[in-house]
């Protein structure tokens, strides 16, 4: 289910005085707000492109037949050159459970050359459903910036270096930026 405060199509029913008013939404809110910006600000700046992009990320990253992920590839591939002269970029989101895991496996992605740049984020609390029982733990979110071609080796360094069972790995698109630093990603990164 998607926050009233994230969506896009629906609009919430209480007033933004009352949003602002709650201490604990003010203290909050510029994570969720970066979230939210991240994950649903390309239909705001982008609506031309950002549902087809969307859909065809979706479908790079599931099991669709090779041709599908050829096409999406080739789509996202032609925003990107669009926008700089460099290769296709993603974010991708990790949660670890505390601070010295999030600093440990940073750390490792970067010197493994995954990932360009490893943002650490402390102070998220999740609330998930884990073997039938709802759970709330408090953890740190890595903001991961890479290559789209090494998400399927980043997700296998995560799975082998974190203590989650099952960890959190999921990846949006970069649809542009900064040309210097897409182009600093790229050559921070391996082929």
């Amino acid at each position: 289910m998607v926050s009233p405060l994230c969506s896009t199509t629906s609009r919430p029913s209480f007033s933004l005085s009352s949003v602002v008013r709650s201490s604990t939404l003010r203290r909050r809110f510029p994570i969720v707000g970066a979230i939210c910006v991240l994950t649903f600000g390309i239909s705001s700046f982008y609506p031309s492109i950002s549902s087809p992009l969307r859909t065809s990320f979706a479908h790079s990253l599931s099991s669709s037949s090779p041709r599908q992920k050829e096409q999406s590839r080739s789509f996202h591939s032609t925003i990107m050159a669009a926008t700089s002269s460099t290769v296709p970029c993603i974010v991708v989101y990790v949660t670890v459970p505390n601070k010295e895991a999030g600093k440990k496996l940073a750390e490792s992605i970067v010197k493994a050359r995954l990932a360009a740049c490893v943002n650490r984020v402390p102070g998220i609390e999740s609330v998930y459903e884990w073997k039938g029982e709802i759970q709330t733990d408090s953890e740190e979110l890595l903001i991961i910036k890479t290559r789209e071609s090494l998400l399927d080796a980043l997700t296998e360094h995560v799975k082998a270096n974190h203590e989650y069972e099952v960890p959190e790995v999921i990846a949006m698109p970069i649809i542009g930026g900064n040309a210097p630093y897409l182009e600093w990603l790229k050559n921070s990164t391996r082929d």
